[in-house]
């Protein structure tokens, strides 16, 4: 609807040899825009819904909080090392020789958290190894319990001949994606614990050593940005606590005025997609609008704690386990929390993990598909009484004249509406300078009257009314049109006046506003 504003004067200069300027008073008229309002034009299609094809129900949902595994373990980055120093010398050591053939295990510093298994999703292993004989050596590092594919991590590395002092390295980073790791240790009875075996040989086509006490043979890996889609032990008992804000974008253009809706219901949906013990609590709820009035959300639900069981099945057959929280006028002040019409809301809340402790012995499951969710969702009939429901949008506005060549000293803007929803609106346009100052206001000379006040139309199977309304530009305004930067509509909606309230009115299917606007200015032409 800015177009109304951008208005093209036509500029021209006439050469004369004249020696006397001939003025011209003329009256010019165009077309500015037409176009048809619907509500698939303000909403997305998940939004507003229909189940009779007559009228419209709002479903507005909204996901708070959206956990996967990697929101609630984390491996930090480790390093792994594994020196064989012999205990002995050993001479005449010949080629071709295996003489270390050792594992050990290794922690993953999880706090709480105790793995028994998990399932790399991403995630690097830079090995490095140290070679301090003066022969070739083949280093075969294997990570027992790591398998991908059914087959065991394990690289050999041939590496140069070294000394004691200056020892040769052959290092690589290897990716580490898709890797089922066994985390219970040689016995299978630990958890957190990593396996690796260090298996040496010297060159077969080598030389004859001898291996002292002072050579270290030293195998090193650095795990970095380890992230897990499938774990499984006990996850601890941490504490998720957040504050969501969320916004109504559309609400925020209301000014001023009330709002009447029917009795609703306002739903929190806690969804469990873990094979883990929840308590939660919602420890408040509040919306603000743009009048800065903030209206919290009243109930003795707010701050009580709930309980969501661990999600059932495995890797294919996963059903999470669900709770709700249910608010609605004999529990809550949900009415006037909704009428507020708040663009901004916040929701606090709070997720605590396995609140009894490990009582599955280790048994928290999580799954790729896992998730822990909290929505919120309102559900009810598009179904409004409006009583000086004020909205307002701001536009930039540029436009000039050459007061001694062409110019406008008045003018009309006309606003043919066909609206076929059961509201009225008053429109109004505010000019305002660069420091958004109103300069003019310009009333409308009439309503775009409501739906209801109008007839039915069996084209669209709607009532419909037919409205024409004029803003007149005074000569002060056209003046001032150098100094005007931005211009505001503001539009009062009212739904009709039939039994001495506004009554509430359903938005039948297919409601529409079809608007043709047009332009005359009486202007001077200067040659």
């Amino acid at each position: 609807m800015k177009y109304i504003f951008y208005i093209g004067l036509f500029s021209f200069l006439i050469a004369s040899c004249k020696k006397k300027d001939t003025t011209w008073n003329t009256d010019w008229a165009t077309p500015i825009i037409s176009d048809t309002l619907k509500l698939n034009n303000l909403f997305n299609d998940s939004t507003l819904t229909t189940t009779n094809q007559t009228t419209i129900d709002v479903d507005l949902t909204r996901t708070l909080l959206d956990i996967r595994l990697s929101d609630i373990i984390t491996i930090p980055d480790t390093t792994i090392t594994q020196i064989f120093s012999p205990l002995f010398s050993l001479n005449n050591v010949q080629p071709g020789t295996s003489f270390v053939n050792t594992v050990e295990e290794h922690s993953f510093d999880l706090q709480d958290v105790q793995l028994k298994k998990m399932r790399t999703a991403a995630g690097k292993i830079k090995v490095k190894v140290f070679n301090p004989l003066s022969t070739k050596v083949f280093f075969t590092i294997q990570l027992p319990g790591a398998t991908k594919n059914g087959a065991v991590f394990e690289q050999t590395y041939f590496v140069n001949a070294g000394t004691i002092t200056q020892p040769s390295t052959a290092e690589e980073e290897l990716d580490l994606s898709g890797y089922d790791i066994d985390l219970t240790g040689e016995l299978g009875l630990s958890y957190n614990k990593i396996q690796s075996k260090l298996s040496i040989k010297t060159d077969p086509d080598g030389p004859i050593v001898s291996i002292n006490s002072q050579n270290d043979f030293k195998f090193e890996g650095l795990f970095s940005g380890l992230k897990v889609d499938y774990a499984k032990g006990y996850f601890g008992n941490q504490i998720i606590s957040d504050t969501s804000l969320f916004t109504i974008p559309y609400l925020t253009n209301i000014t001023s005025g009330n709002i009447d809706i029917p009795a609703t219901n306002l739903t929190f949906l806690i969804e469990n997609g873990m094979k883990v013990s929840l308590k939660g609590r919602l420890t408040h709820a509040e919306n603000t609008n743009v009048e800065n009035n903030t209206v919290a959300l009243n109930s003795t639900e707010i701050g009580s704690d709930f309980y969501v069981s661990p999600a059932t099945g495995n890797w294919t057959t996963l059903q999470p386990s669900e709770q709700s929280i249910n608010f609605n006028s004999t529990n809550s002040n949900i009415e006037q929390y909704i009428e507020n019409i708040g663009a901004e809301h916040t929701v606090g809340y709070q997720i605590q993990l396995n609140p009894w402790g490990n009582v599955s012995g280790g048994a928290d499951e999580v799954f790729p598909n896992s998730r822990i969710k909290v929505k919120v969702n309102v559900q009810m009939p598009l179904q409004v009484g409006a009583d000086g429901l004020t909205l307002r949008d701001t536009f930039d506005f540029n436009l000039s004249q050459d007061p001694t060549k062409i110019h406008a000293n008045s003018g009309v803007i006309t606003v043919n509406a066909t609206n076929a929803f059961p509201v009225s609106c008053e429109p109004v346009l505010y000019f305002m300078d660069e420091n958004n100052f109103v300069l003019h206001t310009v009333l409308g000379s009439s309503q775009i009257a409501s739906s209801v006040l109008g007839s039915y139309t069996a084209q669209s199977g709607l009532f419909e009314k037919k409205s024409s309304v004029a803003f007149v530009l005074p000569k002060e305004l056209i003046a001032d049109l150098e100094k005007i930067k931005f211009v505001s509509i503001e539009a009062r909606f009212d739904t009709p006046n039939t039994t001495g309230s506004n009554e509430q009115q359903s938005i039948p299917y297919g409601a529409f506003l079809a608007v043709k606007m047009n332009v005359k200015l009486n202007g001077t032409i200067i040659y």
